[in-house]
């Protein structure tokens, strides 16, 4: 398992059998198990007994395509599904609409799980959504939601935009920076979906739900604590404000 975990995330991918699990240390009746019941989420996954944090395979899109990702067990409860993390800038979140839709890094490091994995995960279950956020003082802070969706109701998500709905907002310290994009189609650089007359995604040095523009960035530049650019970091702007990028942040979902 060491050896397919050194491949790039594709070459991962393709040269994985269907049910192979990804996390090391993973037992071998976890594997039989997993082909039995392939996992949905780590919702799935912490009902079949693996309730250790670490990387596993989901199957969002069907038997035949497993997708790595991150599960957090141990977060209230556990069964997170990991969908963003970022956490030493080793990664960089500034791309394209093709690397959103279908995802890039590794889950095992910093990562974008994909828009249409996330489509298809919340068009099957209800979700909950927890945003956890550290700063480079070593504080800590979260904000949830008690609803997260992305375009439930498309016909085709992507021509929709891969809009976001988030609900029932409950503070964990952060403050609520997420609501303000609920109802936005996801915009990159090169796929202007935004409320506003210039680019976000440009402007903003990421990509995200921009409306007009942001309160939350967390796909921005990893810059280190306080910057002098304005609003190009990884902000959540009723935490820290426009000015302060933030060391770590997941965003993850749960099914209720």
């Amino acid at each position: 398992m060491k050896a397919l975990l050194a491949l790039p995330p594709l070459l991962l991918l393709l040269s994985t059998p269907p049910c192979a699990p990804q996390a090391s240390g993973i037992r071998g009746d976890a594997l039989e198990k997993s082909c039995l019941q392939q996992p949905l989420d780590c919702d799935d996954i912490y009902a079949q007994g693996y309730q250790t944090d670490g990387v596993y395979l989901i199957y969002p899109s069907g038997p035949s395509v497993p997708v790595p990702v991150f599960c957090d067990m141990t977060t209230e409860g556990g069964k997170w599904t990991v969908f963003q993390k970022r956490f030493n800038g080793s990664v960089s979140f500034f791309r394209g609409w093709n690397d959103y839709k279908l995802g890039f890094g590794r889950a095992d490091g910093e990562y974008w799980l994909g828009l249409q994995n996330m489509h298809l995960l919340t068009l099957k279950q209800k979700y909950e959504l927890r945003v956890d956020l550290e700063d480079f003082e070593n504080n800590t802070a979260y904000a949830k939601y008690v609803d997260f969706s992305i375009s439930p109701n498309a016909v085709s998500a992507e021509e929709d935009g891969y809009t976001l709905y988030v609900s029932g907002f409950e503070d964990g310290g952060a403050g609520d920076s997420l609501s303000y994009h609920s109802g936005q189609k996801f915009s990159t650089f090169d796929r202007d979906q935004d409320l506003f007359v210039q680019n976000c995604a440009a402007l903003s040095s990421g990509a995200f739900w921009f409306r007009s523009c942001h309160f939350a960035n967390l796909n921005g530049f990893y810059l280190g604590g306080s910057h002098l650019s304005y609003a190009n970091g990884i902000n959540w702007a009723q935490w820290k404000g426009f000015y302060y990028s933030l060391k770590r942040t997941e965003m993850k979902i749960r099914r209720t």
